[in-house]
Order: C-alpha cells, then sequence, then structure tokens
C-alpha cells in the first residue's frame, strides 16, 4: 500500500487519475476472464549479492511483474493505444522496482535486528 500510495496518489502521481482507473478497468476484465489481474500479482525473491560468505548482503528483486498487452485484455482495449500501453506498463514496473526496495529495507532493518 506504501508503494501505490506514494506513486499513484501522492503528490506527483505517475499516471493521471484516468490512467489509474483505465488500468483498475484492465485489472477487473482481466480477472473476470479467468486471468490474475494486474493489482497483487507482482512476485519477490530474496537474492544474496556478492560472495557466499556469512556477512553476505541480502536483496530483494522482483522476480514477476504484470503486464498489460492488447492481446490480454478483450473489451478496453479500444482505450489502450501503444503510448498508453507503454505508460501503464512502465508505472507497473516502477511500483514493482518501489515495492522491491521497500521489502528490502524492511528486510535490512529485521536481519540488524536479529543480529544484535
Amino acid at each position: 500500500m506504501e508503494a501505490y500510495t506514494e506513486l499513484f496518489e501522492g503528490d506527483d502521481p505517475i499516471l493521471s487519475l484516468e490512467e489509474v482507473q483505465l488500468l483498475d478497468a484492465l485489472d477487473s476484465e482481466l480477472e473476470r476472464e479467468g486471468g490474475d489481474g494486474v493489482w497483487g500479482t507482482d512476485q519477490y525473491g530474496i537474492h544474496t549479492a556478492g560472495t557466499s560468505s556469512s556477512d553476505t548482503s541480502l536483496g530483494v528483486v522482483c522476480v514477476y511483474h504484470p503486464q498489460i498487452t492488447k492481446d490480454s485484455v478483450l473489451r478496453g482495449a479500444d482505450d489502450l493505444d501503444d503510448e498508453a500501453e507503454e505508460r501503464l506498463n512502465a508505472a507497473l514496473w516502477r511500483y514493482s522496482e518501489r515495492v522491491a526496495t521497500l521489502i528490502e529495507e524492511k528486510l535490512h532493518e529485521f536481519t540488524r535486528r536479529t543480529q544484535s
């Protein structure tokens, strides 16, 4: 919710209100057609960076993020030109990256507390 609020509802949202409404409509359409939709379908993994020593830092990476394509949407595709598709997908990617960063911050906080 923090990433969503920051990117889509904050002082400088990355999409217009109309684009967010379109994204929500596409999410609903994908779910009605038996797909996963858009929101809540992103997936994250924990990785180790560097060597295999005991002080290896942990990181978080997005391993799956949803993408909107004209082929994946039956109704509403008329509202989805190439530019809109690119903007929505860029916003979804940026959202996934922000979520990964926030999860990583919480992971680092957790590991610091457990090592103390």
